[in-house]
């Protein structure tokens, strides 16, 4: 936490996250561009960032791209100020909603978060049914095996996602590409969601969440960006303390 206020604290650190949530994803170069900060300036204040978990980058090819991740926000205000910063996170998560079509296929929703547990009992949290329904209300339904199909489907047995497993790698990497099936009238391809699990410092994970391959203009691309930083945060609350936040209300 002391490493988010710092980093808020100052405006040139700010003015880089407000790029970011004008436009996710650009390069070192793009954000520099009409900066009063020399480059070597603009990379020291990104790695900052970086370190506190409010930005997280991609490397496609030879260009490094950068996002803002508004996870570490979120878990501010679940901690202390829900009431106050709501507002404001909705906002940074409605920057999913910005995102220019990219030719060069780079990633859309890339999300990270420490959490305090070992990669065995994380992984488990990722695969297991009667896990994923308390923070993810949703319960796979799948061998697991690599060209398997999958379905997520709610605990009620409402079926949101179907499609097959990419790769499963215990305990570090789980991939999926899958097909939302909620959103009536929408008819989209598959979009690819991956999960990647690291162990820095002994017991303590870093997991990086990446959702991406969707098509330009994509409406599903949308509506799970405004879920993914309550379901992260209410895994993390699950490993941790025993119990997962509570549901957000719903919008619908």
């Amino acid at each position: 936490m002391e490493h988010v206020f710092k980093s808020l604290a100052d405006a040139s650190r700010r003015q880089l996250l407000d790029r970011l949530f004008q436009r996710d994803g650009q390069t070192l170069s793009e954000l520099c561009e009409g900066l009063e900060m020399t480059r070597f300036g603009v990379m020291k204040h990104l790695r900052l960032l970086e370190d506190a978990g409010l930005v997280t980058t991609r490397k496609v090819g030879r260009e490094k791209f950068h996002y803002l991740n508004p996870v570490p926000i979120q878990l501010v205000a679940d901690r202390w100020i829900s009431k106050y910063a709501r507002p404001w996170v909705e906002g940074m998560v409605g920057l999913k909603r910005t995102l220019e079509e990219d030719p060069m296929g780079k990633p859309n929703h890339v999300y990270r978060t420490f959490i305090r547990t070992t990669p065995e009992r994380l992984w488990q949290a990722l695969t297991d049914g009667d896990l994923t329904a308390a923070y993810f209300e949703e319960v796979p339904d799948t061998t697991w095996q690599p060209g398997s199909p999958i379905t997520l489907s709610s605990p009620r047995g409402e079926r949101h996602f179907e499609g097959e497993v990419v790769a499963f790698e215990p305990p570090t990497l789980l991939v999926y590409r899958v097909k939302a099936l909620w959103l009536e009238g929408v008819d989209e391809p598959p979009s690819r969601i991956a999960w990647e699990i690291e162990e820095p410092t002994p017991g303590v994970c870093l997991l990086t969440l990446t959702h991406d391959e969707f098509p330009p203009g994509s409406v599903v691309h949308r509506d799970v960006g405004e879920g993914w930083p309550h379901i992260l945060s209410s895994l993390k609350s699950l490993l941790e303390t025993g119990e997962p936040l509570p549901a957000p209300p719903s919008k619908h």
